[in-house]
């Protein structure tokens, strides 16, 4: 074979090769694609290492696992105790309710063997829960009338008095109509807010089940009373929340999609963003503050939180970048869920696989995190830097070395972590920073489920106002308030009133 036909044969089959080890990547990066919307569709989504890991058993990270099998099966370990809360029993649990006593006793105590009387010797106590659907009615206001006879009749008298009018006449007092002209009670309007920004339930089903007790409350007449709720009573106090979170020395930022129909300049099928902020998980009083904004720009956050310099806890999306004056805080979730997605579906590759140390060795660092959970910042600071930060150099040192490449999911969880180093590390700087995100992913989590039932926002006004009240239920369930009572005291008061959603401070011993 000619030597020039010869090196033609090479190039093609060297260029052949190249294209399979190509074809081969794609179909590496493709068929971990599917895996991985075949687990979003049908699998569990939890992060759980019980469920990720077969039977629950994790990897060893020691270079020697049998060697140090054998030394630990000859020692003795003992284990720290612990204490787990007690659960409640039923009836610890049911002791506030009202009781209704229900008694049974023989119609005839006469003894159906030999006919003399019975007397009763015990009882038997059977309990059930039962439920009362809800009820309505007319609460009518009766405003008593009254005059004064003599005013105007007695001309001495009359004569003592600039502002004297015959037949003087004076109405009881009356609190005037929540909203004027309707029918609207605060405890009604209360339910209506707490059932769609609280338990996710629309509006245009919340119309049906009023229909099927007999009441015509239809869509558009709740959607008006509750836009004026949201302006007129819930955005004062979202104001003065918005001003003490940015109080806080830590605060959590994070955005989700919300489709607003009807918006100036923009398309029906726009992607509109619902901001999320709130103070730090390691507070006694906490604040979320839902904001409204057409766009995802990093404007946004930058405008919303103006002035403020603290720590900031947030995901890797780039427009948090354009905030100079705070400090950023990586979400060590997020770099965890990148790793997760990259483990193999087959299991037998998981001894093996690089993900899945990642996973185990970013289990440790949460570990030793969680046992610091009741320490006072000063001693988490100190611990961290102690315990944590040599556990976070070893995972870096570890990480950043692997020959990663191609696109894969393992590759952009290492571009990651890699990427978001300098920020994972912010949170040793301050006992009172948290390692993640997940306390406004938490926040968020409840409108992402309202948007799968009501789907959209009909108009930017009417975005604006779900912000708001979002930001009043959410706060109120976070510090344990029963949001829809919250709401319906806050109704009775005048609009304007500022009620804060979270329980009054103690003062001598009352609250």
């Amino acid at each position: 074979m000619p030597d020039q036909e010869r090196e033609k044969y090479l190039k093609e089959i060297s260029s052949l090769h190249a294209e399979n080890a190509t074809l081969k990547e794609e179909m590496a990066l493709m068929q971990s694609q599917l895996d991985w919307f075949k687990k979003q569709m049908f699998g569990r989504k939890t992060e759980q290492s019980t469920v990720i890991f077969e039977g629950g058993e994790q990897l060893s990270l020691m270079q020697d696992e049998k060697a140090v099998s054998e030394k630990t099966s000859e020692e003795t370990i003992t284990i720290p105790e612990h204490k787990r809360k007690k659960k409640r029993t039923f009836e610890e649990a049911m002791a506030d309710l009202p009781v209704e006593k229900v008694i049974h006793e023989l119609e005839d105590k006469t003894c159906d063997k030999c006919g003399a009387e019975m007397e009763e010797i015990g009882e038997e106590k059977r309990d059930e829960l039962v439920y009362t659907p809800a009820k309505f009615h007319i609460r009518r206001h009766i405003i008593k009338v009254y005059k004064c006879k003599k005013c105007g009749s007695d001309p001495e008298k009359d004569a003592e008095l600039d502002d004297i009018e015959p037949c003087h006449i004076v109405k009881a007092y009356c609190p005037k109509p929540m909203i004027p002209g309707c029918y609207c009670s605060p405890e009604l309007l209360a339910h209506i807010i707490f059932e769609k920004y609280g338990k996710a339930v629309p509006l245009h089903r919340q119309e049906k089940d009023f229909a099927s007790k007999k009441i015509p409350l239809l869509k558009a007449t709740m959607s008006n009373w509750v836009l004026t709720a949201a302006e007129q009573w819930c955005l004062p106090i979202v104001q003065k929340m918005t001003g003490l979170l940015l109080l806080s020395e830590v605060i959590h930022a994070d955005e989700t999609v919300i489709q607003v129909l009807h918006e100036n300049g923009r398309k029906t099928t726009s992607e509109s963003r619902m901001w999320v902020y709130c103070n730090g998980n390691i507070n006694d009083r906490s604040i979320v503050i839902f904001d409204y904004k057409p766009t995802r720009k990093g404007a946004n956050a930058e405008e919303f939180l103006k002035g403020w310099n603290g720590y900031l806890v947030r995901d890797q999306f780039s427009g948090y970048h354009v905030l100079k004056n705070v400090k950023h805080c990586g979400c060590w979730a997020h770099m965890r869920r990148r790793f997760i997605e990259a483990i193999p579906s087959d299991k037998k590759l998981h001894s093996t696989s690089v993900a899945v140390q990642a996973v185990e060795r970013i289990k440790r660092i949460y570990h030793e995190e969680g046992q610091l959970k009741n320490c006072t910042s000063d001693e988490r600071y100190k611990e961290r830097q102690k315990i944590i930060k040599p556990l976070i150099d070893e995972f870096f040192a570890w990480l950043e070395p692997l020959p990663v490449s191609g696109k894969n999911k393992l590759a952009e969880a290492i571009g990651y972590a890699i990427n978001e180093k300098a920020y994972l590390y912010t949170f040793l700087e301050n006992g009172n920073v948290p390692m993640d995100n997940n306390r406004a992913e938490n926040a968020i989590r409840p409108f992402a489920v309202g948007r799968k039932n009501w789907l959209f926002s009909n108009t930017a006004r009417g975005a604006d106002c779900s912000a708001v009240l979002y930001s009043i239920v959410s706060t109120a369930q976070a510090n344990g308030l029963d949001a829809e009572k919250y709401l319906t005291e806050l109704f009775r008061q005048p609009a304007g009133t500022i009620v804060m959603p979270w329980k009054k401070e103690k003062k001598n011993g009352i609250s």
